[in-house]
């Protein structure tokens, strides 16, 4: 399926049949240069600025063949390696000139192809005809420079955001030409697909290999693509049994919203309860204490409490982030240690999180990371907690940080949310509880994928736009899935309320009525649930939901067969229509529907 065809002064790569790369005088594939960049962060929102310096085409001065594979060498500033071997072709690049740190790769295209992926990509499914910058960071409130919403965000805290921030980018996209590229680096990276005749890459570092695999359909690719990168297990079979209720506010409050929710004949599978390790009031809204052990003010003997409602059939989830405020107990463990990232002159690296301050605990360093794995064994699974939020991991610093691998932020910063899901999979395995256990992420990056057990679309505006609101879940779990994240959800009614956008009734039982026919349902009281509409103050409300999450649980046989199939073959619960119906040219561009087909439930369909 991978064929070389060597050219005079170059070569082209042909799959299926179509051009994948062309490499000649006329067509130059890499270009190479340097350049500086400028990079503020503000509480997770990175403004980026680039000047580039110089960028030149780079055309090849000689030519090795050797057992079918070719040795190009690019004015001896880069050597390639470039090999295929039936539906795979594999480059891989040496840096003989240490001054370049920009490289641009050229990809063949052609103006009726479509392209997808780039990790989890909440406007835009098809990526043609815009570039998408890929770096981790807040994905902005609003995300449409033309909204009010986004205007004040930007204003008055920087985080307005627009349509390519992501929680989780990753540089791999796949083509109709029924092909998938990744480019292993973690630099910050900007794929461009505006070009008729190309795509442009830019990442900043020559990387150590773009890797090219091909197939003749959509879901063999998929197995593949996966096969590569790891596939996510499978879900615990208690989440199946109903809804997961997020509540808080402490012992009275959350187990008696959990009793008033049972008694209304709403089949409830977990309490989720993100302030059990306590809260913060900030002018941002109700945040959490991150000290990641339980508020013994808030939540008296929790672990006597998690006890009883198992005994009830429901399982008991919280919270917990890789950083650490810097006046908890765990914060000062930590520091004794030495186990934070650092300023150059050794002094502590305190990051803003909006009102408070946190060490970044430094998962680069091996120590640090088996005590901070051994934190979530000990006070998390260890209590009794059966599941939680593993927020963030998208807020590392690029200045004055220093990480104990001694490697650049700016190439760490896209590996971050790796290491944090690394840690809370090890966590979890090495306590006997894969399987039973279950923690949900926005970050991801390239590997994410077999550490994650639940992927989470991140803080929705509570609003019906296509950018923040209700709409962009459905495109994020699409472009998610296409990377090999197959099991994903959302909060239900979205999280940030700002600037008198609030919640409504019609906007909640909206979102539950697509949630039944996800992998997990869950509420979320949001950022200001006092002004916000929340399900157990509307009798109505309690009504329906009842009747949505009963059609979840008798399609629990169904569902886990889909989570099955995704942990065995990489298909995605969520499918985008292309998928069973490559014919369907319409399909391709359709990004706020889904299949959600079992395997032997007849083919697809619901």
């Amino acid at each position: 399926m991978m064929q070389i065809i060597r050219e005079n002064n170059g070569f082209r790569l042909i799959a299926n049949g179509q051009e994948i790369l062309s490499c000649g005088p006329d067509s130059p594939m890499i270009y190479a240069g340097y350049g500086q960049e400028d990079v503020d962060m503000y509480r997770g929102n990175f403004k980026i600025r680039d000047y580039v310096i110089e960028r030149c085409p780079l055309s090849v001065t000689e030519i090795r063949e050797n057992d079918g594979s070719l040795e190009l060498d690019f004015e001896g500033k880069i050597t390639v390696l470039v090999r295929a071997e039936e539906d795979v072709c594999t480059l891989d690049f040496t840096q003989k000139d240490e001054h370049i740190n920009r490289f641009w790769f050229r990809v063949s295209a052609d103006k009726e192809e479509k392209c997808y992926g780039c990790g989890e990509q909440m406007s835009y499914f098809n990526l043609r005809g815009r570039n998408f910058p890929l770096w981790t960071s807040e994905p902005g409130v609003g995300r449409d420079k033309t909204t009010y919403v986004t205007w004040r965000s930007d204003v008055e805290n920087k985080a307005g955001g627009d349509y390519y921030n992501t929680n989780y980018p990753q540089p791999t996209f796949v083509s109709t030409k029924q092909y998938y590229l990744h480019v292993d680096s973690t630099a910050y990276a900007d794929f461009d697909f505006r070009n008729k005749d190309f795509h442009e890459l830019q990442i900043w570092e020559v990387p150590r290999q773009i890797r090219i695999e091909a197939a003749t359909d959509y879901l063999t690719l998929l197995e593949k693509l996966t096969a590569y990168f790891g596939r996510q297990p499978e879900l615990p079979d208690w989440v199946y049994n109903g809804l997961i209720i997020g509540v808080q506010g402490g012992n009275e409050r959350s187990f008696g919203l959990l009793d008033k929710t049972l008694e209304k004949g709403i089949k409830v599978a977990g309490i989720w309860c993100q302030d059990w390790c306590g809260k913060r009031v900030t002018s941002f809204g109700k945040r959490l204490q991150w000290d990641w052990k339980y508020h013994k003010e808030m939540y008296p003997d929790l672990p006597e409490k998690i006890k009883e409602v198992n005994k009830k059939g429901v399982r008991f989830l919280g919270y917990v982030n890789p950083y650490l405020v810097n006046d908890g107990e765990l914060y000062k463990e930590g520091k004794e240690k030495g186990y934070f990232a650092t300023k150059s002159d050794g002094s502590d690296y305190l990051v803003d999180f909006g009102e408070f301050y946190c060490g970044v605990v430094d998962l680069t360093n091996p120590e640090a990371f088996e005590w901070f794995k051994g934190v979530i064994k000990e006070y998390t699974l260890g209590i009794g907690i059966d599941g939680w939020m593993a927020d963030f991991g998208e807020y590392l610093p690029t200045d004055d940080i220093c990480l104990h691998n001694g490697v650049s932020p700016m190439i760490e910063h896209n590996h971050w949310p790796v290491l944090w899901a690394k840690c809370n999979y090890e966590a979890v395995k090495e306590s006997g509880k894969l399987g039973e256990a279950v923690y949900f992420m926005r970050a991801g990056g390239a590997g994410s994928q077999k550490y994650c057990t639940l992927l989470w679309a991140g803080d929705q505006s509570v609003d019906f736009t296509i950018h923040d609101g209700l709409a962009s879940v459905i495109c994020g779990a699409l472009s998610a899935g296409m990377m090999g994240c197959g099991l994903t959800h959302s909060d239900i009614g979205g999280y940030t309320s700002l600037f008198d956008n609030t919640r409504t009734k019609e906007l909640f039982l909206r979102w539950i009525e697509m949630a039944a026919f996800t992998p997990f349902m869950r509420t979320h009281e949001g950022n200001r649930p006092d002004t916000n509409f929340q399900y157990y103050d509307d009798e109505d409300t309690m009504d329906r939901m009842a009747r949505l999450v009963d059609v979840y649980t008798m399609l629990a046989p169904y569902t886990k067969e889909l989570v099955k199939e995704n942990s065995q073959t990489g298909h995605p619960v969520q499918r985008p229509l292309f998928l069973h119906y490559e014919e369907d040219k319409k399909a391709y561009d359709i990004q706020y529907e889904y299949l959600f087909p079992a395997r032997h439930a007849g083919g697809p369909g619901v």
